[in-house]
Protein backbone atom coordinates (compact mmCIF):
# COMPACT_ATOMS: atom_id res chain seq x y z
CA UNK A 1 0.00 0.00 0.00
CA UNK A 2 2.93 2.39 0.51
CA UNK A 3 2.99 5.30 2.93
CA UNK A 4 -0.23 7.14 3.78
CA UNK A 5 -1.12 10.09 1.61
CA UNK A 6 -1.18 13.27 3.74
CA UNK A 7 -4.03 14.77 1.71
CA UNK A 8 -6.16 11.70 2.28
CA UNK A 9 -5.30 11.63 5.99
CA UNK A 10 -6.19 15.32 6.22
CA UNK A 11 -9.52 14.71 4.49
CA UNK A 12 -10.21 11.80 6.86
CA UNK A 13 -9.58 14.00 9.92
CA UNK A 14 -11.64 16.86 8.51
CA UNK A 15 -14.50 14.56 7.48
CA UNK A 16 -14.66 12.70 10.78
CA UNK A 17 -14.39 15.85 12.90
CA UNK A 18 -16.90 17.90 10.94
CA UNK A 19 -19.22 14.94 10.44
CA UNK A 20 -19.22 14.12 14.16
CA UNK A 21 -20.06 17.71 15.12
CA UNK A 22 -22.89 17.85 12.59
CA UNK A 23 -24.22 14.41 13.53
CA UNK A 24 -24.23 15.27 17.24
CA UNK A 25 -26.04 18.54 16.55
CA UNK A 26 -28.62 16.78 14.38
CA UNK A 27 -29.29 14.07 16.96
CA UNK A 28 -30.13 16.82 19.44
CA UNK A 29 -32.90 17.86 17.07
CA UNK A 30 -34.12 14.39 16.15
CA UNK A 31 -33.74 12.39 19.36
CA UNK A 32 -33.09 14.87 22.17
CA UNK A 33 -29.59 13.46 22.68
CA UNK A 34 -26.85 15.59 24.25
CA UNK A 35 -29.39 17.87 25.92
CA UNK A 36 -31.32 18.65 22.74
CA UNK A 37 -35.04 19.26 22.47
CA UNK A 38 -35.85 16.22 20.34
CA UNK A 39 -38.36 16.47 17.52
CA UNK A 40 -41.08 18.12 19.65
CA UNK A 41 -38.77 20.76 21.12
CA UNK A 42 -37.15 21.39 17.76
CA UNK A 43 -40.58 21.71 16.13
CA UNK A 44 -41.51 24.46 18.61
CA UNK A 45 -38.17 26.17 18.10
CA UNK A 46 -38.52 26.03 14.31
CA UNK A 47 -41.98 27.57 14.49
CA UNK A 48 -40.70 30.30 16.83
CA UNK A 49 -37.89 31.03 14.34
CA UNK A 50 -40.44 31.37 11.53
CA UNK A 51 -40.01 28.03 9.75
CA UNK A 52 -43.31 26.49 8.65
CA UNK A 53 -44.29 23.74 8.88
CA UNK A 54 -42.33 23.43 12.09
CA UNK A 55 -42.26 19.64 12.27
CA UNK A 56 -41.18 19.21 8.66
CA UNK A 57 -38.49 21.84 9.15
CA UNK A 58 -37.29 20.11 12.33
CA UNK A 59 -37.06 16.74 10.58
CA UNK A 60 -35.32 18.22 7.54
CA UNK A 61 -32.78 20.12 9.66
CA UNK A 62 -32.15 17.12 11.89
CA UNK A 63 -31.71 14.73 8.97
CA UNK A 64 -29.51 17.20 7.08
CA UNK A 65 -27.24 17.55 10.09
CA UNK A 66 -27.32 14.03 11.56
CA UNK A 67 -27.53 12.14 8.28
CA UNK A 68 -25.23 14.44 6.37
CA UNK A 69 -22.75 14.46 9.25
CA UNK A 70 -22.73 10.69 9.64
CA UNK A 71 -22.26 10.16 5.91
CA UNK A 72 -19.47 12.76 5.82
CA UNK A 73 -17.68 11.02 8.68
CA UNK A 74 -17.94 7.69 6.86
CA UNK A 75 -17.05 9.21 3.51
CA UNK A 76 -20.13 7.70 1.90
CA UNK A 77 -22.22 9.54 -0.72
CA UNK A 78 -19.97 12.47 0.07
CA UNK A 79 -21.43 14.95 -2.45
CA UNK A 80 -24.98 14.38 -1.19
CA UNK A 81 -23.83 14.40 2.44
CA UNK A 82 -21.93 17.67 2.02
CA UNK A 83 -24.82 19.27 0.17
CA UNK A 84 -27.38 18.16 2.78
CA UNK A 85 -25.29 19.45 5.67
CA UNK A 86 -24.54 22.73 3.87
CA UNK A 87 -28.25 23.17 3.14
CA UNK A 88 -29.15 22.67 6.79
CA UNK A 89 -26.50 25.20 7.79
CA UNK A 90 -27.96 27.70 5.31
CA UNK A 91 -31.14 27.75 7.40
CA UNK A 92 -29.10 28.25 10.57
CA UNK A 93 -27.19 31.12 8.95
CA UNK A 94 -30.50 32.78 8.03
CA UNK A 95 -31.64 32.58 11.66
CA UNK A 96 -28.39 34.01 13.06
CA UNK A 97 -27.74 36.63 10.34
CA UNK A 98 -29.59 39.50 12.07
CA UNK A 99 -27.11 39.22 14.97
CA UNK A 100 -24.14 39.82 12.66
CA UNK A 101 -21.19 37.59 11.85
CA UNK A 102 -19.51 36.68 15.11
CA UNK A 103 -20.84 33.82 17.23
CA UNK A 104 -19.98 35.73 20.40
CA UNK A 105 -22.88 38.07 19.63
CA UNK A 106 -25.21 35.30 18.43
CA UNK A 107 -24.10 35.65 14.81
CA UNK A 108 -23.78 33.17 11.97
CA UNK A 109 -20.02 32.53 12.12
CA UNK A 110 -20.26 28.92 13.39
CA UNK A 111 -23.04 27.57 11.14
CA UNK A 112 -21.43 29.30 8.15
CA UNK A 113 -18.13 27.62 8.91
CA UNK A 114 -19.75 24.19 9.25
CA UNK A 115 -21.68 24.75 6.02
CA UNK A 116 -18.60 25.82 4.06
CA UNK A 117 -16.55 22.88 5.35
CA UNK A 118 -19.34 20.40 4.54
CA UNK A 119 -19.72 21.89 1.06
CA UNK A 120 -15.96 21.82 0.45
CA UNK A 121 -15.74 18.16 1.45
CA UNK A 122 -18.76 17.37 -0.74
CA UNK A 123 -17.11 19.02 -3.75
CA UNK A 124 -13.58 17.72 -3.07
CA UNK A 125 -14.57 14.15 -2.30
CA UNK A 126 -13.84 11.94 0.67
CA UNK A 127 -10.37 10.77 -0.27
CA UNK A 128 -8.81 7.34 -0.22
CA UNK A 129 -9.74 6.47 3.37
CA UNK A 130 -13.49 6.41 2.84
CA UNK A 131 -16.41 4.18 2.00
CA UNK A 132 -16.78 6.05 -1.29
CA UNK A 133 -13.29 4.88 -2.26
CA UNK A 134 -13.99 1.34 -1.02
CA UNK A 135 -17.15 1.13 -3.15
CA UNK A 136 -15.53 2.41 -6.32
CA UNK A 137 -17.11 5.88 -5.95
CA UNK A 138 -20.55 4.70 -7.08
CA UNK A 139 -22.17 7.51 -5.05
CA UNK A 140 -19.45 10.05 -5.78
CA UNK A 141 -19.75 10.96 -9.44
CA UNK A 142 -19.67 14.37 -11.10
CA UNK A 143 -23.38 14.25 -11.85
CA UNK A 144 -24.08 13.46 -8.17
CA UNK A 145 -22.11 16.54 -7.11
CA UNK A 146 -24.01 18.77 -9.54
CA UNK A 147 -27.41 17.27 -8.74
CA UNK A 148 -26.93 17.27 -4.96
CA UNK A 149 -25.72 20.86 -4.74
CA UNK A 150 -28.26 22.20 -7.24
CA UNK A 151 -31.12 20.44 -5.44
CA UNK A 152 -29.93 21.61 -2.04
CA UNK A 153 -29.45 25.19 -3.25
CA UNK A 154 -33.00 25.29 -4.63
CA UNK A 155 -34.48 23.74 -1.48
CA UNK A 156 -32.50 26.00 0.87
CA UNK A 157 -33.36 29.13 -1.11
CA UNK A 158 -37.03 28.18 -1.12
CA UNK A 159 -37.13 27.57 2.65
CA UNK A 160 -35.11 30.67 3.57
CA UNK A 161 -37.10 32.92 1.21
CA UNK A 162 -40.43 31.55 2.46
CA UNK A 163 -39.34 32.26 6.04
CA UNK A 164 -38.28 35.80 5.10
CA UNK A 165 -41.60 36.43 3.32
CA UNK A 166 -43.56 35.11 6.32
CA UNK A 167 -41.58 37.31 8.69
CA UNK A 168 -42.11 40.37 6.48
CA UNK A 169 -45.84 39.68 6.32
CA UNK A 170 -46.00 39.29 10.10
CA UNK A 171 -44.14 42.58 10.63
CA UNK A 172 -46.43 44.36 8.14
CA UNK A 173 -49.57 43.07 9.86
CA UNK A 174 -48.26 44.20 13.24
CA UNK A 175 -47.60 47.70 11.89
CA UNK A 176 -51.11 48.16 10.43
CA UNK A 177 -53.32 50.42 12.53
CA UNK A 178 -56.32 48.79 14.12
CA UNK A 179 -59.67 49.56 12.44
CA UNK A 180 -61.30 52.60 14.02
CA UNK A 181 -58.05 53.85 15.59
CA UNK A 182 -57.29 57.45 14.86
Amino acid sequence: MGHPNRRDLGLLLLRVGTGAVLAAHGTQKLFGWFGGGGIDGTTKAMEAMGFHPGRGSAVAAGLGEAGGGALLALGLATPAAGAAAAGAMTGAVAVHAPAGFFAQGGGYEYPAFLGFVAAAIGVTGAGRYSLDHATGHVLDRRWVVATAFLGTAIAAATVVNRRADDQAATRASQEEPEPGAA
